[in-house]
């Protein structure tokens, strides 16, 4: 088994092991984590995440990074993946609806440093660099299970004209 095989299995097993909530979310304190390492490496979790159920057989991970000038933004659109975003630089400002809910999430602005997650096939309506005068950087960690286009237009709802 070549060795990218053998850390992709790893993968696919631990995103269908089942876990308790308590572990999912609860981490050791810092100290704890660099004492446990025998270094003095500062550790913090920025996102923990539970995923939708996924085929194992054909998990793949993709890492964007997507970067806006000041005051760029994207037109409304979907990923038909969960995506873990992480903020390197800037801030970017967000507004998701998720699939099935009648009303869009908050504008929410997530700065370097932060995290955030989309379901898949929400509405993404705000997609934006928070700033007009700085740019910004983030990760986008997409994690599919089926060939797809990592972002497509975003579906419209009954009754909206938006796209």
């Amino acid at each position: 088994m070549a060795v990218f095989d053998h850390w992709a299995y790893i993968f696919a097993l631990i995103l269908h092991a089942p876990l308790r909530l308590e572990a999912a979310v609860v981490a050791p304190p810092r100290e704890a984590q660099a004492a446990q390492h025998g270094s003095t490496a500062r550790t913090r979790t920025v996102l923990s995440q539970p995923l939708p159920k996924l085929d194992g057989d054909h998990l793949a991970v993709h890492m964007v990074e997507v970067r806006y000038g000041p005051g760029e933004s994207n037109a409304a659109h979907s990923h038909p993946c969960p995506v873990i975003g992480y903020v390197l630089t800037g801030a970017v400002r967000m507004q998701v609806q998720d699939p099935g809910s009648v009303q869009p999430g908050p504008v929410t602005v997530y700065r370097a440093g932060e995290s955030f997650y989309e379901a898949p096939n929400g509405r993404h309506l705000v997609s934006a660099n928070a700033s007009q005068t700085e740019p910004t950087t983030f990760l986008a960690t997409f994690v599919c299970d089926h060939p797809t286009e990592l972002s497509v237009p975003a579906p419209s709802t009954k009754g909206d004209s938006r796209p």
